[in-house]
């Protein structure tokens, strides 16, 4: 008796507890996890070098050109290749800078002087089919899908800002940028401190023009500046603050490249750029404003490059267009609804700048 209640003490000594079953179990976990983080990372890592250094020049160059367009994405890039092989890829997918500035004369704006919201192509389709002065059109492409927002009346078009300009903070999203102005719509605007992306979007760069105030740009330096004239017209160059504002333009930012001037298409080596997020700002002949917006890095929609957006903005008839922010900022917001969005993994994007669209009738 005396043996037998001995082993059963032993057993019993033996056996783990609930805690210590349970510790055993997180540390099982936690290897397996580290383990299976140490295999991605190391696939990942052959993966992108085959990508970088493997036998397709194409896929090299494309993927170099796109990652080297974001705030952090370069080092994807950087950690296989050095500065000057990095820097001759974007050589040759590149697009020319104009030398030239927009005619404005070429622009006859016919919105303001329609006794019906109603315009009628040459081909006879209606762009407007509710009146609201505005159509929305679905852009597709082999690596690429977003909206187009035509609207007719460019002097419903302008720039709105940020409360404050500041390193510190002070930026806005496009909703609250378009509820700040009681609008109908709009797309994000021009260039913003971003480090690494983890700017704040309070601090614009180059020049700020907003309803006939300028708001940021020093009166010798050359910027490129994209925006509208007094007239409505949208202008597309590289100028100073005061040569913006002797030749009346009303409102502007900076970004670019410029993508068509006077009807000419700007000349690209490669594809022009990468694959990305696009927002760009475009007119047509007759006055009627184009923006675009183009999601990327996704699944179903890769991005666009600057070649793609000349030639959506070609085929919907600009004669003077832009390429504004991009990445992650870019988005569209169409009667309180956000109908393109790049940030499906974080919190939307704060923005200093913004092209916004006046509701019908307001000035």
């Amino acid at each position: 008796m005396k043996n037998s209640k001995s082993k059963t003490s032993i057993n019993e000594t033996a056996k783990p507890t609930l805690a210590k079953r349970l510790l055993i179990y997180i540390g099982r976990f936690f290897i397996w996890f580290f383990c299976t983080l140490l295999v991605l990372l190391v696939g990942l890592y052959f993966l992108l070098l085959y990508v970088n250094k493997g036998p397709s020049p194409y896929v090299r160059n494309l993927f170099v050109s796109s990652v080297m367009e974001s705030s952090a994405g370069g080092i994807l890039a950087q950690i296989y290749l050095s500065d000057e092989e990095i820097e001759e890829i974007r050589k040759n997918n590149q697009t020319a800078e104009f030398t030239e500035v927009t005619d404005t004369t070429l622009i006859n704006i016919v919105a303001n002087n329609e006794s019906d919201e109603e315009i009628i192509l040459d081909s006879g389709a209606i762009v407007d089919e509710d009146g609201d002065g505005i159509e929305i059109i679905d852009i597709h492409g082999p690596t690429y899908k977003g909206k187009l927002m035509i609207v007719l009346d460019p002097s419903r078009v302008f720039v709105g800002v940020t409360d404050t300009f500041s390193l510190d903070g002070g930026g806005t999203t496009l909703s609250g940028l378009v509820t700040k102005y009681d609008c109908v719509g709009g797309v994000n605007g021009g260039k913003y401190e971003d480090e690494v992306g983890l700017g704040m979007g309070g601090m614009p760069e180059g020049i700020v023009i907003s309803e006939g105030q300028l708001l940021m740009g020093d009166p010798d330096t050359v910027y490129g500046v994209y925006g509208f004239t007094y007239n409505n017209v949208l202008v597309v160059g590289n100028m100073t603050a005061s040569q913006a504002v002797a030749m009346g333009i009303r409102d502007a930012v900076t970004f670019g490249p410029g993508l068509i001037v006077n009807g000419k298409a700007a000349g690209y080596s490669g594809y022009g750029s990468g694959l990305n997020p696009r927002t760009a700002i475009g007119q047509r002949a007759d006055g009627a404003v184009l923006l675009l917006s183009i999601e990327g890095r996704q699944a179903n929609s890769v991005g666009a490059s600057m070649a793609d957006l000349i030639d959506v903005m070609l085929d919907y008839g600009a004669v003077n267009a832009a390429n504004l922010d991009g990445g992650m900022s870019s988005s569209m917001i169409y009667n309180g609804e956000e109908i393109v969005t790049n940030c499906q993994i974080r919190t939307p994007r704060r923005i200093p700048t913004a092209f916004l669209v006046r509701k019908v009738g307001e000035e």
